[in-house]
């Protein structure tokens, strides 16, 4: 049997997207071949860093059977309704919409990929977002429903992998990557998490998980590689806690090291729109035909 781009019949032109969020200029995707990476840690950080830049900013957590952006962000009161809208909650200056929100945190989610995509709609369509500057997205790991339901609803800036710098993480980041390219997603860029570990009494550093993998996968792939960000109890106790490392210390050299990977994304970003003529801009003229009044 013929292989075939996911998501698309065989030389069929890709549909045009609904434009379901007219006034938020960028929707970018953190995204990771496999579980366990630090891809939720990463992207909550990575939005409280922009929203600390005076950025306007938004987070989906579509890791729709693993939610736990809310715990990440301290955030516990579910978003309150207006004429038939969700308000996203807040904290730190984020924006937030999150299935941690409507369902008890003992209760497992059993869905199929039909439900799976209804939700991820409705987080764009019934969610009161506003005028965002950056609308990130937290994926589920791999390369299931809500990725091809994403890429299928909205027009994605671009797409960031996080990965640990081992080969058995690095293996699956390629696949993810290609998958996102296949369904004509532009990959902005590799982040390489737990990259090393500097010991606090002692200075040294050690490369727990080896080291430079990210980077290595990155220049394969062809795409920027936007940053490392060391391993350290302060930033799983700042996720557990609901105190992000970027606003509880910012003068860490972890919370830098997010603040600098955060200033990358945007300057990819400014780039792209420069290269591109502003898509995001082009998308905001048309969002509604003008009055006649």
């Amino acid at each position: 049997m013929a292989e075939s781009t996911p998501g698309h019949a065989h030389n069929q032109p890709e549909q045009p997207k609904p434009n379901l969020l007219p006034d938020v200029k960028h929707i970018v995707a953190i995204s990771s071949g496999k579980g366990g990476v630090g891809k939720s840690t990463v992207a909550t950080n990575l939005a409280v860093a922009l929203a600390a830049s005076g950025a306007k900013v938004g987070l989906i957590d579509a890791d729709i059977y693993g939610p736990n952006i809310p715990m990440m962000l301290g955030v516990r009161k579910p978003p309150e309704q207006k004429n038939g809208k969700l308000l996203p909650a807040e904290s730190y200056g984020v924006k937030l919409i999150s299935m941690g929100f409507f369902v008890p945190e003992e209760k497992a989610i059993v869905w199929r990929g039909p439900m799976v995509h209804t939700a991820i709609q409705q987080f764009f369509r019934d969610v009161v977002w506003g005028e965002l500057d950056y609308l990130l997205i937290d994926l589920p790991p791999g390369t299931g429903d809500a990725q091809l339901s994403i890429s299928q609803l909205v027009t994605l800036a671009g797409v960031i992998t996080v990965t640990t710098p081992q080969e058995v993480a690095l293996h699956d980041v390629r696949k993810g990557m290609m998958m996102f390219k296949g369904v004509n997603v532009p990959l902005l860029g590799v982040i390489e998490n737990m990259s090393y570990y500097v010991c606090r009494h002692c200075g040294e550093r050690e490369e727990i998980f080896s080291h430079g993998g990210g980077e290595r996968a990155a220049e394969a792939l062809g795409v920027p590689f936007l940053g490392a960000i060391p391993i350290d109890p302060a930033i799983r106790v700042g996720g557990d806690e609901g105190m992000p490392i970027v606003a509880a210390n910012p003068d860490s050299p972890h919370a830098k090291a997010f603040r600098d990977i955060a200033a990358r994304i945007a300057d990819e970003l400014k780039q792209q729109d420069s290269a591109g003529g502003g898509i995001a801009s082009l998308l905001r003229k048309i969002k509604r035909p003008a009055s006649n009044v």
